[in-house]
């Protein structure tokens, strides 16, 4: 249970309170640069996309809308003026023709009137009828049977004409109407008239007062009474002929190619004629089953309010473009301003990465002194105890077996000088092939199995391991990966006092195999922890290391293309991960 306890807190070493982290990991500056470039590249788009998406693309959508609405806004309000124009219209119709009526049935109460009225009555009755209104054609006055006994007009009389079989009449007559108004039709002359009646009861028999009206004049009233600009008004009866219209638009019995429904009183439609849009609004009359129709177009209707709409549109456009061009160059000077102060800072740490190797490099030569001079100053010295020993004035002892004890201090003196040497060669390798794959977590055990035999034999440590089953092969030679993981064991071991635990580790991250290596020993002090892979740099003491095992470890992880990190907790332990790529 102790081991599990410990290796769970090892395992949050990087965010413990106390936790100390060092990550050593070769970097290349261009690269690094080029990744600050690509992420401030990266960087603008997202804000410009931001922009667009953020301020551009909702603005466009919310004028879209706006935009539908005011049109549709626009429409109704041009159908609701159309509207008003056409019931205004049918009004003033419905009045003109109701007054056209009260100016003939008055005629029956005239001073002048007779049932047996003769030609220049009617002419009398004719001429009074014409001061009310120009557009009265003539007038006839008719029997119950539908005789005409009294005419007035420009045409030809006819003795005993009948008009019972006229529609007007059959409507008047049947339908026990005051008065009629009857549709447009040919007159005598040939020439296109519509006929108002009215009839009177005398001594029990009905008497019928008829004229007949120029339909052009209605057509000028109409007009005259029109109150919108390029409105074009007509009348039409229930099979959709014109009956009031400006014939130069559509001729006699020309049949509307609109006709609205007659259960409706009123309405307006949009339709669609000649390649132009065009509202239509209708109102029936009540005085006879005629239908009043204005006409405009929509282009027309909408004028002013589209002319409104385009300055809108416009400026906010223009207003648009100009927030966008300002955000965009506020953002690209920002952005543009980052980027240069992160190469900045990286140039400062290439800078100081620099004067870190040169101080590096002070280190290790006098590392390399340090380490040489003992054994040059044992041979040294070996050498002239030889001298001493040959020398017959000192009588020494120069005995073969003497001499050779010495030579044995002079072989041990360069054997160790030719170990640094080695090391410092193989700390400085680059040319072997990390190309043969290489299971981790065999090699593991191999190490482990032989510092078991040797160096963990003189303490009481136990090894605890969490291989991953499915962990990839990677690339890379077994003997030098031995020796990065066989120096760091060793210096888990050397932390731990007399007993303690080694917790081993694999698993992947992120394309790479991880290999991580808890302790239970002492911990490195935070200001130790950044100088524990310089090359001589050592906290054992008592010339039991030379300091190049974590420098040729980090220089063989470096080759390999990964990268080597170490936490630490003073007095609880050490966690050294080291990250291999396996793609």
């Amino acid at each position: 249970m102790r081991v599990w306890e410990t290796s769970h807190l090892l395992d949050t070493l990087p965010t413990g309170k106390n936790a100390s982290e060092h990550v050593y990991d070769f970097a290349d500056s261009q690269a690094n640069l080029e990744k600050i470039q690509l992420h401030f590249k990266q960087l603008k788009t997202r804000l410009v996309l931001g922009l667009v998406l953020g301020f551009l693309l909702p603005n466009a959508f919310l004028s879209a809308y706006f935009h539908y609405q005011f049109a549709h806004t626009l429409k109704n309000n041009a159908k609701l003026n159309l509207e008003a124009v056409a019931e205004s219209q049918k009004n003033s119709i419905e009045i003109y023709l109701q007054e056209r009526i009260v100016n003939l049935n008055n005629l029956f109460h005239s001073k002048e009137f007779t049932l047996q009225p003769s030609s220049e009555v009617m002419k009398s009755y004719l001429h009074n009828l014409k001061r009310f209104d120009e557009a009265f054609v003539d007038i006839g006055f008719l029997d119950a049977n539908g005789l005409e006994i009294g005419y007035a007009g420009p045409f030809s009389t006819f003795p005993d004409k009948s008009y019972n079989k006229e529609t007007w009449y059959s409507g008047l007559i049947s339908e026990n109407k005051k008065y009629v108004v009857g549709d447009l039709s040919l007159g005598s002359g040939k020439s296109p008239r519509f006929t108002i009646a009215t009839r009177q009861e005398f001594d029990g028999r009905i008497y019928i007062m008829k004229a007949t009206l120029d339909p052009d004049k209605l057509y000028v009233f109409l007009r005259s009474i029109n109150n919108g600009k390029s409105i074009d008004s007509m009348i039409i009866n229930r099979q959709g002929q014109y009956q009031v219209v400006d014939l130069n638009m559509s001729p006699f019995q020309e049949t509307s190619s609109f006709v609205p429904p007659y259960s409706s009183p009123s309405g307006v439609e949009e339709i669609t004629g000649d390649n132009e849009s065009m509202l239509v609004a209708y109102s029936w009359l009540t005085e006879t089953p005629w239908a009043l129709l204005t006409k405009q177009p929509v282009s027309v209707a909408q004028t002013g309010m589209y002319l409104s709409r385009l300055i809108l549109t416009i400026g906010l456009i223009v207003i648009s473009l100009i927030v966008s061009t300002v955000v965009y160059y506020t953002i690209n000077k920002l952005v543009k301003n980052a980027r240069q102060m992160a190469e900045k800072g990286q140039q400062l740490q290439e800078m100081l990465a620099h004067a870190s190797k040169l101080a590096s490099i002070g280190e290790l030569a006098a590392g390399v002194a340090h380490e040489i001079n003992n054994p040059l100053a044992i041979i040294m010295a070996t050498s002239g105890v030889i001298r001493d020993m040959l020398n017959p004035e000192f009588e020494l002892d120069h005995s073969s077996e003497a001499i050779n004890t010495e030579l044995t201090i002079i072989d041990n003196a360069a054997t160790r000088a030719k170990g640094i040497t080695k090391k410092l060669q193989d700390m400085g390798k680059s040319s072997s092939s990390c190309s043969i794959p290489c299971d981790i977590n065999a090699l593991l055990d191999d190490v482990l199995s032989r510092l078991k035999k040797n160096e963990f034999k003189s303490k009481t440590i136990e090894i605890v391991t969490q291989f991953s089953p499915l962990l990839p092969s990677i690339m890379a030679e077994a003997y030098p990966l031995r020796q990065v993981f066989g120096n760091i064991f060793i210096n888990a071991s050397d932390a731990i006092s007399e007993q303690g635990t080694i917790t081993v580790t694999t698993e992947t991250f992120e394309g790479m195999v991880s290999v991580t290596i808890n302790d239970t020993g002492k911990g490195i002090p935070p200001e130790d922890l950044k100088r524990i892979f310089n090359p001589f740099f050592t906290t054992k003491g008592g010339g039991k290391g030379t300091g190049l095992g974590l420098s040729i470890a980090a220089s063989i992880v470096k080759y390999c293309s990964g990268t080597i990190k170490v936490n630490s907790i003073l007095g609880v332990g050490s966690s050294f991960t080291v990250l291999l790529p396996y793609q």
